[in-house]
């Protein structure tokens, strides 16, 4: 039987272990109870069970959270995953694992690293411009995971309120 035959056969008897979650695709119509907003904060949108996710106006403006995301992703995480969450030949693809992840498992992922075969992600739980915007790199990947947003830098967003400043600061010291 050929290698490719063999991975199909496996492929479908282990749908779950045959694909990470970067590969898994994302499926739109069906139900992610961590992607409706249920309530907002200062800016900052919130699913019913307190998982911070992404707000989109009709109009395409993006809320803070999800454009700051934008900013630190590119700064920290698309030297190895690619532009827009989209992996690269060194890193998978992550705009899928936000939505297919649990967010506390994909928080212990940044904060403690992993290493799955040859594959080596660092952790980054000492490194404040990662720490300090975790979710708003996890509301971004989320709302590209999810399509909602395009690739590229968003043209509108909500402006910066005094509690994600305050709340910067205290991080960044």
């Amino acid at each position: 039987m050929k290698r490719s035959a063999l991975t199909l056969i496996a492929a479908a008897a282990f749908p779950a272990a045959a694909l990470a979650w970067s590969d898994q695709p994302v499926d739109l119509t069906k139900d992610h109870p961590e992607v409706p907003v249920a309530s907002e904060e200062d800016g900052r949108y919130l699913t019913e069970d307190g998982i911070p996710t992404f707000h989109v106006a009709e109009d395409g403006t993006v809320d803070w959270m999800t454009f700051s995301g934008f900013r630190r992703y590119h700064s920290e995480c698309h030297v190895c995953h690619g532009p827009d969450g989209e992996g690269s030949t060194y890193a998978p693809k992550i705009k899928n694992s936000a939505v297919n992840m649990e967010y506390y498992d994909f928080i212990d992922v940044v904060v403690n690293g992993r290493t799955v075969g040859n594959s080596v992600m660092p952790h980054f739980g000492d490194n404040r411009n990662v720490m300090c915007f975790l979710d708003d790199i996890y509301v971004y990947l989320k709302a590209r995971g999810m399509d909602a947003i395009p690739r590229g830098r968003p043209a509108k967003k909500e402006p910066k309120s005094d509690a994600f400043r305050e709340a910067e600061d205290a991080c960044m010291g």
